[in-house]
């Protein structure tokens, strides 16, 4: 999923180590607001990298893709 994200995009997309980074991010915020967390330098330094994707997929299958994309939300679209 996360390749063809990129490939989609057409930008690297990096696949944090935790997955859980909505609650990781509210956790992170509510303690930079009560002192818990010193700084955002300090949280940025827990930040763990799990796997880089970059694009592969070439141009002329990415624009098939998304004007097909395009065509089927428009027959969707009433």
């Amino acid at each position: 999923m996360m390749q063809f994200q990129s490939d989609l995009l057409n930008v690297p997309v990096v696949r944090p180590a935790n997955t859980d980074t909505t609650a990781l991010g509210a956790t992170y915020l509510a303690g930079l607001a009560v002192g818990v967390c010193k700084s955002k330098i300090e949280i940025a330094k827990q930040w763990k990298i799990n796997k880089h994707f970059k694009p592969k997929m070439k141009s002329v299958t990415r624009n098939t893709l998304l004007a097909n994309w395009i065509k089927g939300l428009k027959q969707a679209t009433v």
